[in-house]
């Protein structure tokens, strides 16, 4: 099947804002590496032209440093952009705690944008207060509080890399196991709780394992609640996720929650993500489109035992696959 004109597809642009120390930077500099023409802080008046100029994809990073800075301003050049249908406009917001924000910039010895002659601490209140609607009004929220740098290329890449987004991908869903303890993840439009399930951790000889063995998943599974849990999940996801993209949402969370992250909520994320992934026979999949399906094991990453993978890898290009 030839390829697609390059007029008939929509040409990528990014606008990256967010918190000071929480990443921008580095984002932009992995979206650099991804064959983006990357333009840090230009003046907010510029935007449009620089977006008429550009050839390639284009991310261009929005600040509180930005000449005339305003989230009011972003959100109407943003605005602007996304009439042009010939555009495929998104705005990333990158964030971080405050306790860790605190700490990059002890660790560079940096003073704050907004703060030059006050605490560090007053400059962080303000940027947040500032980029709030910019937030609200973000299409995918990156949380860099737990994550190295390694994760957020990876995190990057796998959303913005030359394979990824094809006119026909209108969602990438991500499925993601986490520790209620630990906190629940920001990012996560949907979140169910597994905690009521039968616990493997009581089991000495499954404790030290996780989700992804399978005598633990067995162990899960076979509470008499498990399956209707699982298929509770899977119908209410064929109902929101097609409006999801009825909406233009881009970037879609589902989490599952339990006490450690470790079991539970790993077996009902590995479950859903086969469930949605598998055709059924007729060339379709089961409640989720054709959209792109990854799956995070947030406190097993933490821990180094697994990271982000594909469950559903999106429509590959001629590009090579690095994964």
């Amino acid at each position: 099947m030839p390829m697609a004109d390059d007029t008939s597809v929509p040409r990528r642009i990014l606008l990256v804002s967010g918190l000071s120390g929480a990443g921008k930077s580095s984002i932009l500099r992995i979206l650099e590496d991804l064959d983006h023409e990357v333009i840090d802080n230009p003046p907010l008046g510029m935007l449009d032209d620089i977006v008429a100029r550009a050839e390639r994809p284009v991310a261009i990073g929005v600040d509180s440093r930005t000449r005339g800075f305003d989230a009011s301003a972003v959100l109407a050049a943003l605005a602007r952009l996304r009439v042009n249908p010939h555009l495929r406009v998104e705005l990333i917001y990158a964030t971080a705690d405050e306790s860790v924000l605190l700490r990059r910039y002890t660790a560079t010895r940096r003073r704050h944008p907004l703060a030059p002659h006050s605490s560090v601490k007053e400059g962080i209140e303000a940027e947040v207060a500032l980029t709030a609607p910019l937030r609200a009004a973000a299409d995918l929220v990156i949380d860099t509080t737990d994550m190295p740098p390694p994760d957020l290329r990876q995190f990057v890449e796998s959303r913005f890399s030359p394979w990824v987004g094809g006119p026909s991908e209108g969602l990438t869903v991500t499925l993601m196991s986490f520790a209620y303890p630990a906190g629940l993840p920001r990012e996560a439009d949907i979140v169910f709780d597994a905690r009521f399930l039968r616990n493997p951790h009581y089991i000495p000889e499954l404790a030290p394992k996780t989700g992804l063995d399978e005598d633990v998943a067995t162990y899960v599974t076979h509470d008499p609640d498990y399956l209707p849990f699982l298929e509770q999940i899977h119908a209410m996801l064929q109902l929101v996720l097609p409006r999801f993209v009825q909406e233009g949402k881009k970037y879609a969370t589902i989490a599952i929650g339990c006490s450690g992250g470790r079991h539970r909520s790993v077996t009902v994320v590995e479950a859903l993500a086969k469930r949605l992934s598998a055709p059924d026979g007729m060339g379709h999949y089961q409640g989720s489109g054709q959209w792109p399906i990854m799956i995070m094991h947030r406190e097993l990453a933490r821990q180094g035992i697994s990271a982000w993978r594909w469950a559903r890898k999106p429509t590959e290009t001629p590009h090579p696959d690095p994964y």
